[in-house]
């Protein structure tokens, strides 16, 4: 079980704005996506990945119900790669990030993992995120510096592996290079390995301890905007496997290395980067 704190208080840590989005992101979840269920059709996007009605009207609503709670730009997955740029590159106020559904593929196909993910960020950070699973109807969400929390309790997360050769590591194989790619493939350093398709999903269970290692070849701005901020506001750590700082990486495409404990993080981006 996920340790989880028992305080009285519930969501008592959590702000206004919070518990504004997270009641926005259920909503929008609840009208326009569930229903639409192993029903939508489904086309491919320029670069391959799936689109469909629930995730333009998932972003559509939630654009309206942000813009109420925080009149900045929304940014969002299914817009032209040129309206994203144009917005990052103006918005001194700050910005909402949106993820529609993560895990598209899995929507269509009926697999249950998938999400919706928002995130506000102020001079390019996120100060706020909520990564929504409507099928388990679990809330991950964060505000920098105030913590995590797992339906409007305190995230502790399970007690994570203490070394690799026994931690179960999230891995999508497919973005790294094919040498790294085919050494983990044959001879991995970890106990066991799973990828479910949809990376916002993955942050929140390495940062709830489900998954004790996490690692991606390259990820768009909201693929991690509120999912790094709820692992890093349960104490865990990320990085490129280019370079320690994840934040001075390319907004665009960023690998990712991680893990909540520290020891463990640091054992798995040294066996990372010698076998890249």
């Amino acid at each position: 079980m996920e340790q989880r704190s028992m305080s009285r208080t519930g969501t008592f840590g959590m702000s206004a704005m919070l518990k504004a989005v997270i009641a926005a992101v259920k909503l929008v979840a609840a009208e326009e996506i569930m229903p639409r269920y192993l029903k939508v059709a489904h086309r491919h996007k320029s670069d391959g990945s799936l689109c469909t009605d629930a995730d333009i009207a998932t972003q559509t609503a939630l654009t309206r119900k942000l813009q109420v709670i925080c009149n900045v730009p929304v940014l969002g997955e299914e817009m032209a790669e040129d309206e994203q740029l144009a917005i990052w590159q103006n918005s001194q106020d700050g910005l909402w990030c949106v993820d529609p559904i993560d895990g598209t593929s899995n929507f269509v196909h009926g697999l249950p993992y998938f999400a919706v993910s928002v995130a506000l960020l102020r001079e390019g950070k996120s100060v706020l995120g909520v990564v929504y699973d409507p099928v388990a109807d679990e809330v991950f969400a964060a505000e920098s510096g105030k913590g995590a929390y797992l339906n409007g309790e305190k995230l502790f997360g399970r007690v994570t592996a203490e070394t690799m050769n026994r931690a179960l590591a999230n891995v999508d194989l497919k973005r790294l290079n094919a040498g790294l790619a085919a050494t983990l493939a044959s001879h991995p350093p970890y106990a066991s390995q799973r990828n479910f398709g949809a990376s916002t999903l993955d942050w929140c269970y390495t940062a709830a301890g489900r998954y004790d290692m996490y690692l991606h070849g390259g990820q768009k701005l909201w693929d991690y905007a509120a999912g790094m901020l709820i692992l890093s506001e349960t104490g865990g750590h990320a990085c490129c496997i280019e370079n320690d700082d994840f934040a001075a990486a390319d907004v665009w495409q960023r690998s990712v290395i991680a893990a909540r404990s520290e020891t463990l993080f640091n054992e798995w981006k040294n066996w990372i980067r010698a076998h890249s």
